[in-house]
């Protein structure tokens, strides 16, 4: 059995639209993760830090208001200051498929756009965490 993976699933920047996060939030949660969810309009400072305090292994940012490449870009910046490497960060939401492979180059591990299969996302944080190294100390 795979030992309990965190995850933060939040909304950065200045989309207010939160059905998908929430949808996922309760999936990871009902797939037996433990999930916090910040809620909509939150700053890469504030999800890293709820990151650190909650000792997630992941981060799951949903972003729909086309802002996903400096939003991402500051959170993988706030992590690498904070020695979180290891944080496995995905973002769900209207990416556009170049836009995805900059996300992948800038440290992201997963890009999920909509209708993607909840199980899909759920296999894929669970290998991703596993292959990282789950409950290492920081």
């Amino acid at each position: 059995m795979d030992p309990l993976i965190r995850v933060i699933v939040a909304k950065p920047g200045l989309d207010g639209h939160d059905r998908g996060a929430k949808v996922i939030a309760r999936s990871l949660r009902d797939a037996g993760m433990e999930v916090v969810y910040t809620g909509i309009r939150q700053t890469p400072e504030t999800i890293v830090r709820v990151a650190l305090e909650e000792d997630a292994q992941v981060i799951g940012l949903s972003i729909l208001s086309g802002a996903h490449l400096p939003l991402c870009q500051r959170v993988m910046d706030l992590l690498r200051a904070q020695g979180m490497d290891d944080v496995v960060v995905v973002v769900g939401g209207t990416v556009p498929r170049d836009d995805a492979a900059q996300l992948r180059q800038m440290g992201v591990a997963g890009v999920f756009g909509p209708g993607t299969p909840v199980q899909e996302i759920v296999d894929f944080i669970r290998r991703a965490v596993r292959e990282r190294g789950v409950g290492r100390p920081r």
